[in-house]
Formats: C-alpha cells, structure tokens, sequence
C-alpha cells in the first residue's frame, strides 16, 4: 500500500507563520520595521513569500503597510485595544455559553490551561492563553461566530504581550482562567459567560485605562 505524503507548506506560510510568532511572543515588537531583505535571509527564502506573508498580516491587522515608512509592527494604544477588546466582549461570552449549552468538549481548553499554568516564559504562556480562549468559542455551533472570533484572534494577542511586557498579570488572569474553565465544566453556562465577561473587561480596563473613558464618551 502506497503512503499518503504527507504536504509540505508553502514558503509563504512558513514565513507567515514565522513572522506572527516573532509578534505574538514579543521578539518583534510594535513600531519595529520589517524589510523584506532581512526577512528573506532569516527565512532562507526569496522576497516573493516574504512580501505576500507581509500582505496577509497587514490583512489581519498584525502589520501596518505605509508606502513612505514601509512595513511595521502595528503600534498598540488605546483605542486599538478598545476596539479588539470590544468585539471580544460582544461576542466570545455568547459563544462560550452555546459551547457549554451544546456539551462541548473543554479537553482542548483544560490542556492549554495546564501548559500555560507549566510555561517558563511570557511566549510560551502567550500560545496557551490563546489556545485556551480559542478552545472556549470554537464549538459554539455556529462556524460563522468562531470565524469572526478567529479574525481579531492575533490582535488581541498583540494587545496582551503589549500588556504584559509594561505589566506582568498572568498570574491574576491564570486564577480567572480557572474560575471559567470550572463553571463550564460545572455546565454553568451563564456563569461561565459572566465569568468571561468580567475577565475580557477587567484585563483591558488594567492595561488601558484611558480606553475605558473614551468607550464611555462615545
């Protein structure tokens, strides 16, 4: 019997995905220019794949393509924040509760927790986080939501390692983590969406404060 091999990836998306952890983990960091040729030579790859990696992060809000600065990190303020954080809030409690209203299984959100709780540096601990609030929304039964969710999925992980770099809070947010986690499990579906709720509000209103009042103004 003849073995499926198994597909290689596409320079374009080894260098994608490349690139986003480099941002996601803080080793790039917001403002930092991203020129094709050095990307190029610590890829080992050509400028094509670089510059159509460079486009779809641009695409997904992660870099900022300015036809007189070049390609940037995007920059995290407050309103960037505020508007991430607040589509989070609209809509990932929501699918949280039709997660645990479907009895879905949260194995996936237990494991990211686990790691997370085990990681020995903010990158690691930065992955887990995201695979946990990911585990939470994506059985919600309906793609369309999850898609949505997936779509300011890095820019809040953008915000977070902002976030934490001026402010470690990991530990605060790993107890809420476990609260949400042990409501679900619990079938408490409000509860559980409360919890979310709470916990997406609190960590911005933290790290932003000055979001908080513009939010209020408009």
């Amino acid at each position: 019997m003849t073995s499926v091999p198994t597909p290689i990836p596409s320079r374009t998306q080894f260098v994608l995905e490349g690139i986003k952890h480099r941002i996601l983990t803080g080793q790039l960091t917001p403002g930092q220019a991203l020129v094709e040729t050095e990307l190029a030579a610590q890829f080992g790859v050509s400028k094509t794949p670089v510059r159509e990696a460079l486009k779809t992060l641009a695409g997904t809000g992660l870099v900022v393509m300015n036809q007189y600065k070049g390609v940037t990190v995007r920059m995290v303020d407050a309103d960037m924040a505020r508007e991430v954080y607040d589509v989070r809030l609209l809509l990932e409690p929501e699918a949280l509760r039709r997660s645990v209203q479907r009895g879905s299984s949260l194995d996936t959100a237990r494991e990211a927790l686990e790691r997370a709780d085990a990681a020995t540096d903010t990158a690691q601990r930065s992955l887990a986080n995201r695979e946990f609030h990911r585990s939470l929304y994506v059985r919600c039964g309906n793609p369309l939501l999850g898609r949505m969710l997936d779509e300011v999925r890095d820019q809040a992980a953008l915000v977070s390692a902002v976030a934490w770099a001026a402010n470690p809070s990991w530990e605060r947010e790993a107890a809420e983590h476990r609260e949400i986690l042990r409501l679900a499990l619990d079938g408490d579906s409000d509860g559980a969406a409360r919890a979310l709720h709470s916990h997406i509000a609190s960590f911005v209103q933290r790290a932003f404060p000055e979001a908080q009042g513009k939010g209020e103004q408009e």
